[in-house]
């Protein structure tokens, strides 16, 4: 996903429309994953279905109507399920590192080294193209690893979640450098812009109002694979123009 730098507070925008497939467990929906730095956030734009998710306090399931917003801080595994037509707008903190990076998918252990890990989790067929059937099969595949995960804690067992989590903070630790200039360039960024603003404000300097500008970003065209379904991620490169001034 293209990070979305200029867009207010650095977060990043996903359409989503949740996968229908059905799966082994007599649902529908998306693979189960969770991130470790990143909140995200479900505004339910239509449709009907639930957002199940095991963390440290327990296993829940939360039903999502049109209207709802609903969202999850790190070390959250989520898994949406699709009861019909569920369509959300994903909000996803720093600059939408949960699609770029910042997510790691409930597989059994077995999958969750550095060796196995890549080509469980990869979308490509045999001939190199992203593929609906290599996406149901990881889909299927975190399943697998959540289902035991949430039987090991009803069985009051939290070791499984918390080798999980150990695990895969393994896998993301060659990323973290790549991490930690995203936030910075980002969020942390906007987060001096403002203070910035705010001390200009106190001594009585209002120059950036006249920089005040109107951006539009257009409806995104291109249509992905996620982990829980058909994505259409918003590319600032794509904004249109407005009156205000160049966007």
């Amino acid at each position: 996903m293209t990070a979305l730098p200029d867009f207010p507070g650095a977060v990043g925008l996903s359409q989503l429309q949740v996968y229908p497939w059905p799966t082994a467990d007599d649902e529908h929906g998306g693979s189960p994953h969770m991130h470790l730095t990143c909140a995200e956030c479900y505004v339910v734009v239509s449709g009907r279905g639930r957002l199940e998710t095991l963390n440290y306090k327990g296993h829940t399931t939360t039903e999502l109507r049109p209207g709802d917003v609903f969202w999850f801080t790190p070390g959250t595994i989520h898994r949406a399920v699709n009861d019909g037509d569920l369509r959300v707008i994903v909000v996803m903190q720093n600059s939408g590192l949960p699609e770029a990076g910042d997510a790691v998918m409930t597989f059994p252990p077995e999958y969750l080294s550095p060796e196995t890990y890549p080509g469980a989790a990869s979308l490509l067929d045999s001939d190199a193209k992203p593929s609906p059937e290599r996406a149901q099969a990881r889909r299927d595949l975190a399943i697998a690893g959540f289902t035991e995960l949430k039987r090991q804690w009803q069985r009051g067992n939290r070791s499984a979640y918390e080798d999980f989590c150990a695990s895969a903070v393994r896998l993301v630790q060659p990323r973290l450098d790549t991490w930690e200039k995203t936030v910075s360039d980002g969020a942390l960024a906007a987060a001096h812009t403002a203070l910035r603003q705010i001390d200009a404000l106190r001594q009585g300097r209002f120059d950036h109002l006249f920089s005040a500008e109107i951006s539009r970003i257009a409806e995104p065209s291109r249509q992905t694979l996620g982990m829980c379904g058909f994505l259409r991620a918003y590319d600032p490169a794509r904004r249109a123009g407005a009156s205000a001034g160049p966007m």
